[in-house]
């Protein structure tokens, strides 16, 4: 039965909203658009006369979509090939939701949704509801059917096990920009030390590539083994080239409001290493290099002017 054109309308209102939610709740575009999909079908099939509040009532239905595919996700990671990492989300994409307190811009770094995968799909729900969103803990209770006293206990128990893991600062975009044009031209240099001066001490790298492209299932840790990692990743070789698909145009960007080293071949994004970048130095790089995981960032892409590339590559 086909709705009313108001009550489209009032669910593509929200639609922005969902995806947001969806998106940190899953740490994947694709996944979060078919769960607001089928919220949109919920809605469809539902009695929306009797609906009082449509916005908390779309908000219940989708998060308890979501907690369905993360219990679902979990079972499917176990046999994922090498890393897993988030699917990134470039600059301007409307699926990054709200950034204007550093706790909404935080949430949804790569930093912590890697982070939120130690978490129950229960603590992500209330964690991201909570921190993100800024829904009161009676709203979150009513959501997820907890008590408030439960949301309030869940919701401390996500963000210490979250702030476990990170006990990073902001730094200014400029300056973060700054940084990265610095490490590439480190990378580039054909030496380590200028790498190893950049990154902080307990420096990380960790790549996903799905199994599709060749990604080191084990982490870099340390200064040292990160740069001499990345001194090799950004050695010019016909195999690396080969292996591109052609000539690599390299970009300074960000995605999840990382600063970030875009990588595009003939339009297509082929790799995205978002940079945690400290007072301290180069704390960490994520690299998304999985294909099935850049198309989003590759239609986002091509619906903009990026300018000319820092360098070509390879």
């Amino acid at each position: 039965m086909a709705l009313p054109v108001s009550d489209v309308e009032r669910f593509e209102a929200s639609r922005p909203g969902l995806e947001a939610i969806a998106y940190r709740l899953l740490g994947s575009a694709s996944e979060a658009e078919d769960a607001v999909q089928e919220t949109y079908l919920r809605w469809q099939a539902a009695d929306v006369a009797r609906v009082e509040v449509p916005e908390a009532w779309l908000t219940k239905v989708l998060t308890n979509l979501c907690l369905n595919q993360l219990t679902s996700a979990r079972a499917r990671r176990e046999t994922y090939v090498g890393q897993w990492l988030p699917e990134p989300l470039l600059a301007g994409d409307p699926m990054l939701g709200p950034a204007d307190t550093a706790e909404q811009r935080e949430s949804v770094s790569f930093a912590v949704l890697t982070l939120l995968e130690r978490l129950t799909p229960g603590e992500r729900a209330v964690y991201v509801l909570r921190e993100a969103f800024g829904y009161p803990h009676r709203e979150i209770a009513a959501i997820l059917d907890l008590t408030e006293a439960a949301s309030q206990q869940v919701f401390h128990r996500a963000k210490r096990h979250v702030a476990e893991g990170r006990t990073r600062t902001e730094v200014d975009g400029a300056a973060a920009r700054r940084v990265v044009e610095e490490f590439l031209a480190a990378a580039t240099s054909g030496r380590t030390e200028p790498l190893v001066r950049l990154l902080t001490a307990d420096a990380v790298s960790i790549g996903d590539g799905g199994g599709k492209v060749p990604a080191r299932a084990k982490a870099f840790e340390g200064a040292r083994a990160v740069a001499t990692f990345m001194r090799g990743l950004f050695k010019p070789g016909k195999a690396k080239r080969a292996l591109a698909g052609g000539t690599v145009a390299v970009h300074v960007d960000t995605a999840n409001g990382d600063p970030a080293v875009v990588a595009v071949v003939d339009g297509r994004v082929i790799g995205v290493m978002c940079l945690e970048v400290t007072p301290e130095g180069i704390a960490g790089f994520r690299n998304q290099v999985n294909p099935d995981k850049l198309e989003r960032a590759t239609r986002r892409w091509a619906a903009a002017d990026h300018g000319e590339p820092l360098f070509h590559a390879f």
